[in-house]
């Protein structure tokens, strides 16, 4: 069974070396597919670009927390007609990082926060949602609502994931699963239903044991899954099988190239 990561960076300068040459790699062997996440105006039109060039690579737009301190109207236009593209499948990486309130008051997130959200709304898009030491706003907003989407990279407990499927989301689970220390995330992959689990990486972050601390590619899923196969009882083809079908289903993806 192939692998569908469901959120990576493959415009980060740390593959600015071999981008084609690695998704040429990847496409060939165990990938399936690849949502490109983007977090700003200009790296949204970058992830359109680089989408187009591959069947199977599709790209969210949106501005991350950490960039709204200087987003403007004109960004949110760019958002719009972008959206327009048929390789884009979500609103996102958008959301609220407490973590890193110095890069944008708490304030002036929610508002990128709400304004990006009535954007999906108007697209009829999901979002894809980043939360950082934000848990109680973020999912009181999501509350206020009620989109499609998945809470990327999900760091809460397993009362806020019960919360989260309430409202008809998806968790999105990658490397940290395989660390030590996830005890709350081991907890949460064990509970979450079948239909709501996407398998991500990050990519080049958060690669799983026994990568962790070097750069992650959409092929280290396979790690993932295996943990999280081993947590619930089933195969790891089994999980993929499932992190596949989840993410064609949110995306509204009909037919991945063969």
């Amino acid at each position: 069974m192939r692998i569908f990561d469901s959120h990576a960076h493959y415009l980060d300068n740390a593959f600015d070396e071999d981008r084609d040459a690695l998704l040429k790699h990847l496409f060939s062997t165990d990938v399936c597919g690849i949502i490109e996440a983007a977090t700003t105006a200009e790296a949204s039109q970058k992830a359109v670009a680089l989408a187009q060039r591959y069947d199977n690579l599709y790209a969210t737009v949106g501005i991350h927390p950490e960039e709204a301190a200087t987003a403007s109207d004109s960004d949110l236009d760019i958002l719009r007609r972008l959206a327009m593209n048929d390789k884009v499948v979500a609103i996102g990486e958008i959301g609220l990082d407490y973590h890193y309130e110095e890069y944008c008051p708490c304030d002036v997130q929610k508002i990128w926060f709400r304004r990006q959200l009535e954007l999906a709304k108007s697209l009829n898009l999901p979002v894809v949602i980043h939360d950082r030491e934000a848990h109680e706003d973020t999912l009181a907003i999501l509350k206020e609502y009620r989109l499609p989407g998945v809470l990327h990279c999900f760091s809460g407990s397993v009362e806020m994931a019960k919360e989260v499927l309430k409202l008809g989301m998806y968790i999105g689970i990658g490397g940290v699963v395989t660390f030590k220390n996830a005890r709350k995330l081991v907890e949460v992959a064990a509970m979450i239903p079948e239909d709501r689990l996407l398998l991500e990486t990050d990519a080049p972050y958060l690669a799983p044991v026994p990568h962790r601390g070097h750069r992650c590619d959409s092929s280290l899923i396979a790690y993932t899954a295996a943990t999280i196969a081993e947590i619930r009882g089933v195969t790891t083809d089994e999980v993929l099988s499932l992190g596949k079908d989840n993410a064609t289903r949110l995306y509204n993806i009909e037919n991945l190239a063969q």
